[in-house]
């Protein structure tokens, strides 16, 4: 396993999705861990300390708000960047993700390009 490969958690419950974005993220190079709802993607980013994470709100058992809020208000993890990824366009939940302490809001349909410039553009900021 490559060592100098930045990690990235994307935490989705469409596994589909999940795969498509990993196929894109593998291809520049980078390493991915999956998690399919909210607690099993808290326990990972922990366990994990990823990188970076994509995630999605509307997940099972702990919702992309939760996640992003119980990680950003611990001094452990609240440098990793986070990236919500979803299909709520208004401007309320955009809003709503950026207080919970989100980096970036992608919404679905996405354009991949914009996607993988957005987590290497965090990334290379990260220091």
């Amino acid at each position: 396993m490559d060592n100098n490969k930045k990690k990235i958690l994307v935490i989705d419950d469409e596994s589909d999705l999940v795969e498509m974005l990993s196929i894109r993220l593998e291809a520049n190079n980078y390493r991915v861990i999956a998690a399919s709802d909210g607690q099993e993607g808290l326990d990972k980013a922990r366990a994990e300390s990823p990188d970076l994470i994509i995630l999605d709100l509307m997940l099972p058992k702990l919702d992309g708000y939760q996640v992003c809020r119980m990680l950003k208000s611990d001094e452990k993890y609240k440098q990793i960047p986070i990236v919500i990824f979803t299909a709520r366009a208004q401007e309320s939940d955009v809003k709503a993700g950026m207080d919970a302490g989100a980096d970036a809001y992608i919404t679905k349909p996405f354009d991949p390009a914009i996607l993988l410039g957005k987590v290497s553009q965090l990334l290379e900021e990260k220091p």
